[in-house]
């Protein structure tokens, strides 16, 4: 019995040309765990707050077709009544939090329900999310994967029989990603609540979730059990979405006759070893990425301390007697959980946050004693949110400020360049704010690096972003090789730390537990397990089959397969010698789709 009955729903936002769901037809049955996927643009977000009622309640708009939630019907009745049924929880989860404390927060909803049981409610929701603990707690003191947890306990409180949460770990480390969906789970099973998650990562839809639509056009193109529905590969990679990379590695491996054509794709670690068995596989280390660094060092931490004061009780320490250097031309990532202290240390490079105690100095000058225009010269940060770099009113101007603020000498032939590398000509004249996230991105990396800072700080660039915009946004990252001499990034995408990084910086609590290349790092199973840091799949597959071989991409794990490594050097050898014009074969066009 399905539990929400969707027939031919249409809906056209106010002015737009197009309708955004058009003659949409889905049922979700009680007690499913569903992944709705699709493009940016695909009508997922409309469809999911068309199901609690915000539309067309509270969101206008033309529309038509019926859509049933639990024996109601959703455009008419009231939101309040609606939400005893359907819990919501946003994207931007933090503006949900209204009140001050972790208790008061979650038998809210039931506050204003009057029920009299109001803070029993908001405790059992708490229990369920694993939040009791910090129920007198305020809320500003929670991590992000914590809030997102309250966020959650607050929609739980009122008991519906439907969950909906849009892009659940968009904004979170590993370790509370996975958190978030062991909580769902648990709902799932063992309460019998119907998860809808709007989700576009493969490795969290393939081992949690049982079914998965995939939106197109504002309709559903099809609706398939997960694991199905994530070995239909063409049609995910049409919707930018990437597939599971053990996947694509099966899927390439009987392209080639290596894999027998009737094994079903594995799209789990689980799965992998199975299909894989049998097939000769041997380690072939990573080549690593090479360092260009020098002795000299960047930013120097000398028994660093930071301390916020605290509403209640002592004050928090984010670092206590912190010793870190970073030398000149590194690419470091700077990885660890929600409130590990990857931000502060950010803040305290770029002056924006000065050290209790102890020094931090920029190329021997410590930023106590530099003046803001010395600080901006010697470092730049951009911020996770784009959108605060934006203070003028077209794109060309934001870029230009500082220099021409500054005097800097042919600062608009600069601003131009700059406008021609990160290709934003179509865009320069255009309000920032009012662009798209990867456009956001783009112009924020300019305005960043408009001053040629010796310091680039990147605090997770790549957060938030669709797979099409994440791609174009890792090439434009790796283009920074050439600009800048050292970057810092702060981030949780792993596959970000793969191909940019020469050095990981892992933190844990303002402690650094972990410190070397890539490789150094995930095969530190004490710094994996003690930071949550989870590495790419594609790196837990090859490990799984042997644990000496180190693979970050598709490529380097196919390369471990001695068949495949037969063919690739074959065709190697058999490639015609010349001006290395000629066009690739098939295996190398495909190792070089591998590579994009």
């Amino acid at each position: 019995m399905p539990i929400i009955s969707i027939h031919d729903l249409t809906f056209t936002y106010p002015g737009a040309e197009k309708p955004t769901l058009r003659n949409l037809d889905l049922e979700v049955a009680e007690g499913d765990f569903l992944a709705v996927m699709g493009a940016n643009g695909c009508g997922k977000s409309t469809l999911c707050k068309a199901i609690n009622g915000l539309i067309p309640q509270f969101i206008a708009g033309d529309l038509s077709g019926s859509l049933v939630v639990d024996g109601l019907d959703a455009p008419t009745v009231s939101i309040g009544e609606l939400a005893r049924h359907v819990g919501y929880v946003y994207q931007d989860f933090e503006n949900q939090l209204v009140r001050p404390t972790v208790l008061d927060e979650a038998s809210f909803a039931c506050l204003n329900y009057a029920q009299p049981d109001y803070v029993e409610r908001g405790m059992r929701a708490l229990e369920l999310c694993g939040l009791s603990e910090r129920a007198r707690d305020y809320v500003w003191s929670l991590s992000g994967g914590q809030k997102h947890l309250l966020a959650l306990a607050g929609a739980l409180a009122l008991e519906p029989k439907v969950i909906i949460l849009d892009e659940p770990v968009a904004q979170l480390d590993p370790l509370h990603a996975r958190q978030t969906y062991e909580v769902l789970r648990d709902l799932n099973e063992r309460f019998g609540k119907t998860v809808i998650v709007i989700e576009h990562h493969t490795d969290f839809i393939a081992e949690f979730c049982r079914h998965a639509v995939l939106m197109n056009g504002g309709a559903v193109s099809w609706v398939m059990p997960a694991r199905d529905a994530l070995r239909q590969l063409d049609d995910l990679r049409a919707s930018d979405i990437y597939p599971p990379q053990i996947a694509q590695a099966a899927q390439e491996l009987k392209d080639t006759g290596i894999l027998d054509a009737a094994v079903p794709l594995p799209t789990t670690v689980d799965e992998g070893v199975g299909a894989f068995a049998g097939i000769p596989f041997h380690a072939a280390g990573a080549p690593g990425v090479s360092a260009s660094s020098s002795d000299e060092p960047a930013v120097a931490f000398k028994q660093a301390c930071v301390a916020y004061r605290s509403v209640k009780g002592e004050p928090v320490t984010v670092f206590d007697q912190l010793d870190l250097t970073i030398h000149a031309g590194e690419k470091v990532a700077l990885v660890g959980s929600n409130g590990a202290g990857k931000t502060t240390l950010m803040k305290l490079m770029c002056g924006l946050v000065k050290p209790t105690s102890g020094t931090v100095a920029l190329a021997g000058a410590s930023t106590r004693e530099l003046a803001p225009e010395e600080l901006s010269d010697r470092v730049s940060l951009v911020y996770q949110n784009p959108e605060q770099m934006f203070i003028k009113d077209t794109v060309r101007a934001d870029i230009e400020f500082a220099m021409r603020a500054r005097g800097v000498y042919g600062w608009r032939d600069r601003a131009q360049a700059l406008i021609d590398r990160f290709r934003l000509h179509d865009l320069a004249d255009r309000d920032g704010r009012l662009m798209s996230g990867g456009q956001m991105r783009r112009a924020s990396l300019a305005i960043g690096i408009a001053l040629d800072p010796p310091i680039l700080l990147l605090d997770e660039p790549t957060a938030n972003l669709d797979i099409a915009t994440r791609r174009e946004i890792v090439r434009t990252v790796a283009d920074l090789r050439g600009i800048t001499d050292t970057v810092i990034i702060a981030t949780h995408d792993m596959q970000l730390v793969c191909q940019f990084a020469d050095r990981v910086i892992v933190l844990d609590h303002g402690r650094v537990i972990g410190d070397g290349t890539p490789d150094e790092v995930f095969q530190d199973r004490r710094v994996v397990e003690a930071s949550g840091i989870r590495p790419p799949e594609i790196f837990r597959m090859a490990h799984a089959l042997d644990p000496g071989a180190v693979c970050y991409d598709i490529e380097d794990f196919l390369m471990c397969f001695d068949g495949y490594r037969a063919l690739a050097l074959a065709a190697a050898e058999d490639a015609p010698a010349g001006d290395g014009e000629q066009e690739p074969g098939c295996l190398d066009e495909r190792r070089l789709a591998f590579h994009a």
